[in-house]
């Protein structure tokens, strides 16, 4: 039985791994700047913070551009205008997030699932302007929300999601199915569908201002493909081109960019085994929405993005999150400090390649 005291130790140390990986993040950040005369802010603004920043200050001034949600943008020009440059805002937003996204996943799979995720290789991305944080916030708090039958609270932050990335609509999928799966007679699953519309609205709101911008319904999968080569590709097509991504000596310029496309290879079997357990666990909505994502990177080129992506699978660090509670104590406890330690190797890794410009995914 638990009781207030356990409950009380679980949350505190939640709050100290979330303290102690941001920590970690920003003392790679710090000792790199130290290193290389670069400014902190300068490394925060690598890759894709460079679009959002870019979109904060001018807006879709860059027609590719219009690949990236407006959400981050619209909080990142909020945080200039009390005086933060977008870089700052971003860090700002992704440490408050982060915590919101923490505190959703600890009332959705308790303390060792929020854990998990805060010792994820990829957590740099969470720390810096990226939309890994807010959605995860605004997504995780839409299923607990859902999953406590509230649904106009959890369409609201699914609205937020969907202002974020195009993962907002698979949010809504598996909302949808959570929705039909749920206790309840006919009417109120489909009172519960309705709630819904909200954020599908969000998403056709976007849309349509594309379509105003550009004349074309279809702008947002062009841009895609004009700034990232993600055409539509066939699942057995975009394994080959991945496999072919992730042999030794590929790119001897770049000798990381292998390691990294093998980690998205990992990431997409490791969905594919997340996605098989929830089906055996027969929870439905948490392996569709698992799996589309899958799905969806199987049909670029490559796989790509899908180190990054395991960080909105609230299901993964949940079930991590079981394992982890029903084998806690005597050896296991040896077991785990291993993996701890090998999972902040790999995100002090992570981190370093993000900072040094280097491609993370």
């Amino acid at each position: 039985m638990t009781t207030r005291a356990s409950r009380g130790a679980d949350a505190r140390l939640v709050v100290q791994a979330w303290l102690g990986t941001r920590l970690l993040i920003a003392l790679v950040a710090l000792a790199i700047a130290r290193a290389t005369g670069s400014s902190v802010l300068a490394m925060a603004g690598n890759w894709d913070v460079a679009h959002f920043a870019a979109i904060a200050e001018n807006g879709y001034a860059i027609r590719t551009d219009i690949a990236f949600f407006p959400g981050l943008p619209l909080l990142m020009r909020a945080g200039m205008l009390v005086g933060l440059s977008p870089q700052l805002s971003g860090i700002v937003i992704a440490l408050v997030c982060s915590a919101l996204a923490t505190w959703a996943l600890y009332r959705l799979g308790g303390p060792f699932a929020a854990i998990a995720w805060l010792l994820a290789p990829t957590s740099v991305f969470t720390a810096v302007g990226y939309t890994e944080s807010p959605f995860c916030a605004a997504a995780f708090w839409a299923w607990e929300r859902a999953t406590k039958k509230q649904w106009g609270a959890a369409a609201l932050f699914a609205g937020l999601a969907c202002t974020l990335r195009v993962s907002g609509l698979f949010l809504i999928g598996a909302l949808a199915i959570l929705a039909l799966t749920q206790n309840g007679r006919l009417r109120e699953r489909l009172r519960r569908l309705a709630w819904l519309l909200v954020p599908a609205l969000v998403l056709f709101a976007y849309a349509l201002y594309l379509f105003r911008m550009t004349g074309s319904w279809t702008a947002w999968f062009s841009a895609q493909a004009a700034g990232w080569e993600r055409q539509f590709t066939w699942p057995w097509q975009a394994a080959i081109n991945s496999w072919n991504s992730l042999q030794p000596g590929m790119y001897p310029e770049h000798p990381e960019w292998v390691w990294v496309f093998r980690g998205e290879m990992i990431s997409m079997i490791v969905g594919a085994v997340v996605t098989l357990v929830a089906l055996a666990r027969r929870r439905i909505a948490d392996a569709a929405w698992v799996a589309v994502q899958v799905l969806a990177f199987s049909l670029s080129y490559w796989f790509q993005s899908v180190n990054r992506a395991v960080l909105l699978w609230f299901p993964l660090w949940e079930q991590i999150g079981d394992v982890v509670e029903s084998h806690r104590t005597g050896p296991w406890r040896v077991l785990w400090a291993i993996v701890v330690v090998g999972a902040l190797a790999l995100q002090v890794t992570w981190s370093w390649l993000f900072f040094t410009g280097r491609w993370a995914s």
